[in-house]
C-alpha cells in the first residue's frame, strides 16, 4: 500500500496545478523578443539606384556607415530635406534558436513612410503606413548563423499629404525578433469594461484578435487569458476556436468575468493589471502576448466626458515626437522628459496627431496621464473621394486603434482632425466619417469615439457628427483670421461659439483640443509673436472654459516646439523670417520654457481633475425642500395664512353671528321647511 503513495500525491499535486493555473500556463511560454539594437549602418540613397545595384542583398553599396536604431534621415530642416528621400538600413545577427514548428517574425516598431524589407537576400514583406507598428515573417531565417536584415525606407511625400509636421524618414522606433507558431494570434487586445442589469454591476475583459493559420494543414487552436490583479487575484478564461484550414484567418473575441474586487485606474492611483494571452496547439503555448491593462469606465452622458462615473474637466498639452538633433527617433531618455515636462506643467492629458510611441503609452499608463488618442487623418478630404482611398484611411485608422486600445491611458479614439467643416455638404467626407465611427466601436466598444473639428462660426447643425460621441474643437480665435465670411479674429467670439456648439449638440461632450499662439520675442501683450502676448491669450482663453461647464477641457497645442514644413504660416508676424519651428508651444525646441509655461502650470494645477455632475446638482435642486424657491413659496404661503387668521379672528370678536353664517342658513331653512 505504501508503494502507491507517491503515485496518489503526484495524481493529487497534478489536480491542483490544473486548477491553480489554466490550460497551457504549464507548458513553456516560447521565447522572449530579441531586440536588434546594435550593428546597423546606414546608407543614403538620393538618386534611388540602390534597388538597381542589389544593395538589397546586403553586400553592395559603398556608402554605409555605422549608425544607431532608432535612427532619422536627413537630419537637416530645409525644404529639399522636408520632400523626402530614401535611405538604406542593414544589420547582420545570428538566429535565435527556435522550437520544432515555430519560428520568429521581425516586428518594427515604426518605419517612416515606406519600407521594404529582405532577409539574406530573399524580399519577405513591404508596409506604407509610417505611423504603426508593423510585423513581417522571417521567412528563410538561419538558426545559429549568421543573417543580413536589409530594410529600404522611402520617407517621399505623396503629392497632397498636407501633414504639417516635419516629414523624418528612417527606422524611427526599435526593431526585434518577436516568436511566432503554425498560428499567429494577430493584434490581440485585453479591454476591460463593467456591464450592469439594474443595479448589479460587474467587470469583465474583452479579449478580441485575429486567429492565422499559416501552416500547411489544419489546425485548431486555443487561447487563453490569465490577468492579475495589483493585489494578485487571478482571472482565467478562454476559448478554443473551429477548426482552420491552411491559410485562414479568423476574428476571436470572448469575455471573461473579473474575479475579486475591482482595482480601478485612476489618474490618482493608476493601478494596473498584468495580462498573459496564450495561443496553444495541441497543448503546446505557441505564442504569448505580454500586456498591462486597467479597469475604468470611460463614457458620455448628458454632454459630459466621465471617467468612473466621475466628471471630468480636463488641463493639458498636447506632444510631437520631435527632438532636436533625434527627430522622431526617441530615445529612453527623451521618453522620460517628455514625461516629466507634462508632469511638471501640471497636465492630466496629452494628445498628438498620430499613435504614440508604446514606451510613451506605457509611461503614461504608469503615471496616470490621459490621452486623446488620434489617427493621423489630417487634412485629407481630397484623399477620401476613391473606395480605395477611403480604405487606406480607414486601414489607418484601424491600425492606430490596435496598437492603442490595450492602454487605460487612452480616453477616446479620434478618427480624424480637421476634415471639412461642413461635412454634410461632402458626399465622401461624410461617408469615411460614419464607416470610421462604426469601425472604432466595433474594435473598441470600451471607449467613446471621436473627431476634432474645424472651429468657423455660424456653421449649420452637422447631421454627420451624430456618429460621434465627442468633439474635439480646434480653436484659434483672436489668433488666425479665418475665412472673409467666417471671422476667428478676435478672441470675443469663442464663448458665443462654444455656447451655439453646446446648443447645436448637447449629447456630445466638447472638449478644446487645440489653441495656441506663436511667441519668440519680448514685447508688449498686445503685441502678437511676444511671450506676453502668449501668455495672456493663454488666460482668456482658459478663463472662457473654466466659465463654460458643459466644456470637458482644454489642451493647449503644443507642450514643446517642435519642426514644420519650411516656410509656415504660423499666424504671427508676417514680416518675420519662417525658420520651420513650430513656435506655440509652451516650451522652446532647446527646452527652455516660455513665460507661458508657469502660467499654465498654474491654471492647470489649481484646476481639480473632476467637477461636479451637473446632472447630479440639478437633481438635487429640483429635490431639495429647503431649495430658495421652495423657501419663498412656504414664507408666502404662511404670511398668507396668518394675515388670513388675523382677519377672521377680528371679525368673529366683532360679531360672532358672521363667523357661522352657513351653519345658521341652514338651521333657517330648516325651519321654514317645517312651518
Amino acid at each position: 500500500m505504501c508503494a502507491h503513495v507517491p503515485r496518489v500525491l503526484i495524481s493529487v499535486l497534478a489536480v491542483l496545478a490544473a486548477l491553480a493555473f489554466p490550460t497551457g500556463a504549464l507548458a513553456a511560454d516560447p521565447p522572449a523578443p530579441v531586440k536588434l539594437a546594435q550593428g546597423w549602418q546606414y546608407a543614403p540613397d538620393p538618386g534611388d539606384q540602390g534597388l538597381s545595384e542589389n544593395w538589397q542583398g546586403g553586400g553592395a553599396g559603398s556608402s554605409w556607415e555605422p549608425t544607431t536604431v532608432p535612427h532619422i534621415f536627413p537630419d537637416d530642416l530645409s525644404r529639399k530635406a522636408f520632400n523626402g528621400t530614401i535611405g538604406w538600413y542593414r544589420v547582420n545577427f545570428t538566429g535565435p534558436v527556435t522550437t520544432p514548428g515555430s519560428g520568429f517574425w521581425l516586428r518594427f516598431e515604426q518605419v517612416r513612410r515606406k519600407a521594404r524589407v529582405w532577409l539574406n537576400g530573399r524580399e519577405i514583406g513591404s508596409h506604407r503606413d509610417p505611423y504603426v507598428p508593423f510585423e513581417l515573417p522571417a521567412v528563410g531565417l538561419r538558426a545559429g548563423q549568421i543573417n543580413t536584415l536589409v530594410v529600404r525606407a522611402d520617407n517621399r511625400r505623396v503629392p497632397g499629404t498636407r501633414e504639417g509636421w516635419w516629414n523624418w524618414g528612417g527606422i524611427t522606433r526599435a526593431v526585434s525578433l518577436v516568436a511566432r507558431g503554425p498560428v499567429v494570434l494577430h493584434d490581440v487586445g485585453v479591454l476591460p469594461r463593467q456591464r450592469c442589469q439594474g443595479t448589479d454591476c460587474r467587470w469583465e475583459a474583452i479579449v478580441d484578435g485575429w486567429l492565422e493559420n499559416r501552416s500547411s494543414r489544419s489546425r485548431r487552436p486555443s487561447v487563453r487569458l490569465a490577468l492579475r490583479s495589483p493585489n494578485g487575484e487571478i482571472t482565467t478564461g478562454g476559448t478554443r476556436a473551429r477548426r482552420l484550414r491552411p491559410g485562414e484567418r479568423v476574428r476571436v473575441r470572448y469575455t471573461v468575468k473579473i474575479a475579486g474586487k475591482p482595482r480601478l485606474w485612476t489618474p490618482d492611483n493608476p493601478r494596473l493589471y498584468d495580462a498573459t494571452v496564450r495561443t496553444s496547439l495541441e497543448g503546446s503555448v505557441v505564442q504569448a502576448d505580454q500586456r498591462r491593462v486597467g479597469l475604468r469606465k470611460v463614457r458620455v452622458s448628458g454632454g459630459t466626458l466621465r471617467l468612473n462615473d466621475r466628471v471630468l474637466d480636463l488641463r493639458g498639452a498636447s506632444i510631437q515626437e520631435d527632438v532636436p538633433g533625434r527627430g522622431s527617433a526617441l530615445t529612453d531618455a527623451d521618453v522620460e522628459a517628455t514625461v516629466n515636462e507634462l508632469k511638471e506643467l501640471g497636465a492630466n492629458v496629452t494628445r498628438a496627431h498620430y499613435l504614440l510611441d508604446e514606451r510613451l503609452l506605457r509611461r503614461f499608463d504608469e503615471e496616470g496621464i490621459l490621452v486623446w488618442s488620434q489617427a493621423p487623418v489630417y487634412h485629407r478630404d481630397a484623399m477620401l473621394k476613391t473606395p480605395g482611398q477611403r480604405s487606406y484611411e480607414l486601414g489607418s485608422l484601424r491600425n492606430t486603434i490596435l496598437s492603442a486600445r490595450n492602454h487605460p491611458s487612452v480616453i477616446t479614439h479620434s478618427v480624424a482632425n480637421e476634415l471639412s467643416w461642413h461635412p454634410d455638404d461632402i458626399k465622401t467626407t461624410r461617408l469615411w466619417m460614419r464607416n470610421a465611427a462604426e469601425l472604432s466601436r466595433d474594435l473598441d466598444p470600451t471607449l467613446p469615439v471621436s473627431v476634432d473639428v474645424l472651429s468657423y462660426p455660424g456653421v449649420s447643425r452637422q447631421k454627420t457628427y451624430d456618429a460621434f460621441d465627442m468633439l474635439g474643437i480646434n480653436s484659434y480665435y483672436g489668433w488666425y483670421k479665418g475665412k472673409v465670411d467666417r471671422s476667428t479674429e478676435k478672441l470675443s467670439d469663442l464663448e458665443p461659439y462654444l455656447r451655439a456648439m453646446h446648443a447645436k449638440y448637447p449629447k456630445h461632450a466638447l472638449v478644446m483640443t487645440e489653441f495656441g499662439a506663436e511667441a519668440t520675442e519680448e514685447g508688449p501683450a498686445d503685441e502678437k509673436q511676444t511671450y506676453a502676448f502668449q501668455t495672456q491669450y493663454l488666460k482668456r482663453n482658459l478663463d472662457v472654459i473654466d466659465r463654460l461647464g458643459f466644456m470637458s477641457g482644454a489642451i493647449y497645442w503644443t507642450s514643446r516646439e517642435f519642426a514644420v514644413k519650411p516656410r509656415w504660416d504660423g499666424g504671427g508676424d508676417e514680416a518675420r523670417p519662417r525658420d520651420s519651428i513650430h513656435n506655440k508651444a509652451l516650451i522652446a525646441y532647446d527646452g527652455t520654457p516660455k513665460p507661458a509655461f508657469a502660467a499654465a502650470r498654474d491654471a492647470f494645477r489649481a484646476t481639480p481633475l473632476y467637477r461636479d455632475d451637473p446632472a447630479a446638482v440639478a437633481r438635487a435642486q429640483l429635490s431639495e425642500p429647503t431649495s430658495i424657491v421652495f423657501r419663498g413659496l412656504l414664507v408666502i404661503l404662511a404670511l398668507g395664512a396668518f394675515v388670513g387668521l388675523l382677519v377672521l379672528d377680528a371679525l368673529c370678536l366683532r360679531d360672532i353671528y358672521r363667523c357661522r353664517p352657513r351653519e345658521a342658513t341652514v338651521v333657517e331653512l330648516k325651519g321654514r321647511r317645517a312651518a
